[in-house]
């Protein structure tokens, strides 16, 4: 461990609570296991699993370290005896379980992915918990094909952004749902076809118009709460529906009769506490379909801010104020 420091910047959580408890402090720069990558962290990505883990609310899984952040881009210093494709000096990014909101940190070798060419260190870092995510709950899981309807609900976050041009490239016909005409306009410049403000339209009404009354054929939720009875509203028969969020509660009461009658879908899952194989497989995916697109320059991310690592709290609180459009990022000095 001589080529770097033995101790690391790192933003802790002091308690739960608002964003001022996430606080810069020393921890000890990590030891990468025999399958992992050390990351001297340029960027880091923010997502709302790091708010609910600074409330309390999403502890980390076993094993990964207790400073927030999910995705990571920088340069490998130090490999695993067990890692192959990657070397000392590598750009990449990749998507921790933990960790990400440090000068240093670690990821298994499957999770990491090349930076694209051409692209920043903060573009790289909004990559791989969204596009992960995305590819593999509306492709994988949902099953999006060319030529169906799709419907994202908060299309200016991360993720809303994010399943916009990618079911854009795949061929669908793209719904949204967004709070503001700026945002509205934010979406249909990245391709969203039918755009709906949620806060004076209501957007089973709207689908319902724009289709016929035939319906969404997959809907991603992040929403939870009452949208579970309305997506079920507003899908298909046979339509998919993809829970990778509840923003607005967990619990929830359903007609299942309506369920049943169109023959629907209700599925969810959440990446932070997949497998190793699991998330390397979503990632060797992505990189074989998506990647090209972003190399080509035919998607890039969209980046709402960035923050020095120190002020990680600003960045949370710019967060919660959901003003954002795309990714808040954080930049790493090392």
């Amino acid at each position: 461990m001589s080529e770097f420091p033995k101790t690391m910047t790192a933003i802790g959580i002091k308690a739960p609570g608002g964003p001022e408890v996430l606080v810069p402090e020393s921890r000890p720069v990590p030891t990468p296991g025999p399958n992992d990558l050390l990351i001297a962290v340029k960027a880091a990505g923010v997502n709302r699993p790091d708010v609910m883990q600074r409330k309390g609310h999403y502890p980390p899984p076993p094993g990964a370290p207790d400073i927030p952040g999910l995705e990571i881009a920088g340069i490998v210093v130090a490999t695993g005896s067990n890692v192959k494709r990657w070397k000392a000096g590598h750009a990449v990014c990749a998507l921790v379980a933990g960790g990400g909101y440090a000068e240093f940190a670690l990821a298994d070798e499957g999770s990491a992915l090349p930076v694209p060419k051409g692209m920043s260190f903060v573009e790289a870092a909004a990559l791989p918990e969204t596009f992960m995510t995305v590819w593999h709950n509306v492709f994988e899981r949902g099953g999006l094909k060319s030529g169906e309807t799709f419907l994202v609900h908060g299309g200016t976050s991360g993720i809303g952004t994010t399943a916009i041009m990618l079911a854009k490239q795949f061929g669908a016909k793209v719904f949204t749902t967004a709070g503001s005409p700026e945002k509205c306009e934010a979406c249909r410049k990245l391709g969203a076809d039918v755009v709906i403000n949620y806060k004076d339209q209501d957007f089973v009404e709207v689908v319902n118009e724009a289709t016929g009354k035939k319906g969404i054929d997959l809907i991603l939720d992040m929403v939870g709460g009452d949208y579970v009875g309305r997506n079920m509203e507003a899908a298909a028969v046979e339509g998919r529906i993809v829970q990778i969020a509840t923003q607005t509660g967990v619990k929830v009461t359903v007609n299942l009769a309506r369920l049943m009658i169109k023959r629907l879908t209700h599925t969810g899952s959440t990446l932070r506490a997949r497998s190793a194989s699991d998330k390397a497989a979503i990632a060797r995916a992505v990189e074989e379909k998506v990647w090209p697109l972003l190399v080509a320059g035919t998607i890039k991310p969209v980046i709402d801010s960035t923050f020095p690592l120190a002020k990680a709290s600003e960045a949370h609180a710019r967060m919660e104020t959901s003003a954002h459009i795309g990714k808040i990022v954080l930049e790493v000095a090392n």
